[in-house]
């Protein structure tokens, strides 16, 4: 069976960390363009981060930039997401998608038939 898995969300206070992960079965996720998004209530989905396949580049949200960082471990088949110093405003369910493109490049584009395969997300909430 083709899946994203995400995890590692939770509560945080202003200021935390949390790693997310998102664990791929079924398919080699060197081979993919994989992007991190977010959606809070009542707003659209948001590009977070993405790393192109073999994670030759990497491209981070204006609002996210400097706080965030992707990386991938092949071995495990998994592609992390950093969160530092996380803000309220990051509050949102997380998701992690999948593309099957070999471009050096990728692209945050939210919209669900951009990307091959969505993982079910993982809640974030950054509380005071």
């Amino acid at each position: 069976q083709l899946q994203l898995v995400e995890s590692g969300g939770g509560l945080v206070q202003p200021g935390g960390s949390l790693r997310l992960s998102c664990a791929a079965s079924g398919f080699i996720l060197g081979d993919y363009a994989i992007g991190w998004f977010r959606q809070a209530p009542g707003k659209e989905r948001e590009g977070v981060s993405c790393s192109s396949a073999g994670g030759r580049s990497t491209k981070y949200g204006d609002s996210v930039k400097g706080r965030f960082t992707i990386s991938r471990d092949n071995a495990e088949n998994t592609v992390y997401l950093q969160m530092n110093n996380l803000k309220p405003e990051d509050t949102a369910v997380y998701y992690c998608a999948a593309l099957y493109y070999s471009g050096y490049v990728c692209y945050l584009r939210p919209a669900s038939y951009e990307w091959h395969y969505w993982g079910q997300g993982t809640q974030v909430t950054v509380f005071s």
